[in-house]
């Protein structure tokens, strides 16, 4: 995979999926800007790639603030230029049952997981029609396309960025620009390090390869939209979950 020449933002680069995404897309020749409410974090990420001889830089980013984000974009088109590659990778939630969840809790992860990545794409989009040029990765979440037990809010919110790919990537195709989406399963992250074992161990079980997935995994898929081979594949939405969910 070539991606000399190309700038690529990755939210949530800090950690997780996000940076395994970072890394890739840098070892594939790009320049990579990493944008995380984790300063130490993306930081530590964005440090690591250069020590491999890659390009990376960190910005911070709070997708649940719109000045964050305004500021976000005006930072990397300042330093940068443009955007080939915008990745939604940043991500929220937390295992509970829907009567215990709370206003704030619905914000937070609505804003985090749908509103967030909306407000970003829209500040990112113009720059990519004008050019007639630009690859938009989302990544939802299998939970998205299926629903997951003790993540209605999660769930709701991953479905809502699946049709927003979709849509756009309708809005997009006339000016060249691919809007397709990543959905993982079960990954062994950072967030799923906090989910109750109980709750994993019957994820492990309901997965037919009977592992979670890694986050080089799904990052493999993400970079296959992101590079050359895929100009005339968009508003498609990619499983990467060892066959948990197999949707026609």
């Amino acid at each position: 995979m070539s991606l000399k020449d190309k700038i690529a933002v990755v939210t949530g680069g800090a950690s997780g999926i996000g940076r395994a995404t970072a890394a890739a897309l840098a070892e594939g020749g790009a320049t990579v800007c990493i944008g995380d409410v984790a300063r130490e974090g993306g930081e530590a990420a964005a440090a690591e790639i250069r020590k491999n001889g890659g390009k990376a830089e960190y910005v911070h980013l709070d997708l649940t603030d719109a000045e964050s984000i305004k500021s976000f974009v005006a930072t990397v088109l300042q330093r940068l230029g443009r955007v080939d590659v915008l990745v939604n990778g940043a991500g929220w939630g937390k295992t509970m049952p829907f009567l215990e969840s709370d206003d704030a809790f619905w914000e937070r992860v609505i804003g985090l997981n749908f509103v967030g990545p909306m407000r970003l794409t829209k500040a990112l989009l113009p720059q990519m029609f004008e050019r007639k040029s630009g690859r938009i990765i989302n990544v939802s979440s299998d939970a998205g396309r299926v629903g997951s037990l003790g993540e209605t809010v999660y769930s709701g919110a991953k479905a809502g960025l699946i049709g927003f790919t979709k849509a756009l990537a309708r809005e997009g195709a006339r000016f060249n620009v691919t809007v397709n989406c990543v959905c993982p399963g079960p990954t062994d992250t950072p967030l799923m390090a906090a989910v109750p074992e109980k709750i994993k161990d019957a994820f492990i079980k309901a997965i037919p390869m009977r592992r979670l997935g890694q986050p080089a995994e799904v990052a493999a898929a993400i970079c296959f939209f992101a590079g050359p081979h895929t100009d005339y594949t968009t508003g498609q939405v990619l499983s990467v979950s060892g066959g948990l969910t197999m949707v026609g």
